[in-house]
């Protein structure tokens, strides 16, 4: 597998802008159109490697703007032809995603004639194969709602030449492996295949062995991760003082746009009835709510009608919202990853961000695993006039007095606890 490893100082150096990567006349006009002005790093490496033909592993971080690079070397390739069969074919995890695809799809297509049909459950079917009678060049969609269709034979890969799996990584986390598999044994053996994923497992590698034609790896290291220019912090809180807690920090930072994240449906939905009145413009968001609900209430937070969303990790992965400024954990994730995936809602495509961790005093040990992942120390914050939480056999430490270094609730240096948000 040849390999394209590049700094993000190397990319911006070599291609400034989108011109310099070839797109056809109509392509350019709908990218300046959609408001991108200079390549992000992940789409200035991969689009050149995809529009030679090759296929493609590519590897950058969340929030780096993956989606219109895996778009733009179909679009630039497409001329038409039969629009009964889709001529390209993207897989995502999740719902949400599909629908974000799609609309960013739409939004830089080169021509009238090129249709987007998105293809995912929760939503009926029959809209979905309206819509796919009326012709498709792209389909996006996640495995099983794919599935569904090509078990009603309502869907023929003929003419597939394009597959992108993107956000492979989570795919094959929440099981749709043999479904992708199943998928990829359908579409034509003449075809360009790209990967998107944040991370690169074994088991996608097997994968790639067997359904890419060898692919050429692109990754972008950034001398700085996404999450190092997101502003981290987090507060030790019991759990039953995280609501108060919660709305002081909003009073305080006043964020523009945020997330809540919350590892239950439930905490969802019970803490927007708790707060519902008392924060701005929010709104909450979860696996189990309509999908036709779910897609209007992030139509809403896009706009920026809804300020604030509660969501659970539906939400963390894929989302592209440029308005984020604060992400809340107020349950901090038993995931690892999940933590880099939720902070990566804000500071997208280089901007700076805030994100905020609510940690109980038994989550040492997960705190530490999130600091050594990201290899970042998170500074801890405290309110002046709150006591967000108990302290229990280090309580004389924990106060501290000046600048005399103390032991933290988890057993480890610092010093007298100030508001430092």
């Amino acid at each position: 597998m040849e390999t394209n490893t590049l700094t993000t100082k190397e990319i911006i150096a070599s291609r400034k802008s989108f011109e310099s990567l070839s797109l056809i006349p109509p392509l350019l006009q709908a990218v300046h159109f959609a408001g991108y002005k200079t390549p992000s790093p992940i789409q200035a490496a991969l689009i050149p490697v995809a529009c030679q033909g090759h296929d493609v592993i590519g590897q950058a971080q969340t929030g780096t703007g993956k989606t219109a690079a895996f778009l733009l070397p179909f679009m630039n390739s497409w001329r038409g032809g039969d629009p009964k069969f889709p001529q390209g074919l993207v897989m995502t995890p999740t719902r949400e995603l599909a629908l974000q695809v799609a609309e960013e799809a739409i939004k830089l297509s080169p021509s009238k004639f090129f249709h987007v049909v998105a293809a995912y459950g929760g939503q009926k079917i029959e809209k979905q194969l309206r819509q796919l009678q009326k012709g498709c060049s792209l389909l996006v969609g996640t495995p099983g709602r794919i599935m569904d269709l090509l078990r009603r034979h309502s869907l023929r890969f003929d003419a597939v030449r394009y597959v992108v799996l993107d956000e492979a990584d989570r795919m094959f986390d929440i099981g749709f492996r043999p479904q992708i598999e199943r998928i990829l044994n359908r579409v034509p053996d003449e075809k360009q295949t790209l990967l998107l994923s944040a991370t690169i497992s074994p088991e996608i590698l097997e994968l790639t062995k067997q359904y890419l034609n060898k692919p050429k790896l692109v990754r972008i290291i950034s001398k700085a991760l996404t999450v190092d220019r997101i502003k981290q912090t987090y507060f030790t809180v019991d759990d039953d003082k995280k609501t108060q807690l919660l709305l002081q920090i909003f009073e305080k930072e006043q964020p523009r746009q945020a997330i809540i994240f919350v590892e239950r449906k439930r905490t969802a939905d019970f803490l927007h009835h708790q707060t519902k009145d008392l924060l701005p413009r929010s709104a909450v968001t979860h696996g189990d709510m309509p999908q036709v609900k779910r897609e209007r209430i992030m139509a809403a937070f896009r706009k920026g009608v809804v300020k604030t969303l509660i969501a659970t990790d539906v939400m963390s992965r894929g989302i592209d919202v440029q308005g984020i400024s604060h992400i809340i954990n107020y349950d901090l994730p038993q995931d690892v990853e999940n933590y880099v995936h939720r902070i990566g809602r804000t500071g997208r495509m280089g901007a700076d961000g805030v994100a905020i961790s609510f940690v109980t005093p038994e989550q040492g040990r997960l705190l530490t695993s999130i600091e050594t992942t990201i290899n970042h120390m998170i500074p801890e914050c405290r309110l002046e006039n709150f006591k967000a939480f108990t302290p229990k056999d280090r309580s004389e430490n924990l106060e501290g007095e000046g600048n005399k270094e103390t032991t933290s609730v988890f057993g480890r240096p610092t010093r007298k606890y100030t508001n430092r948000l």
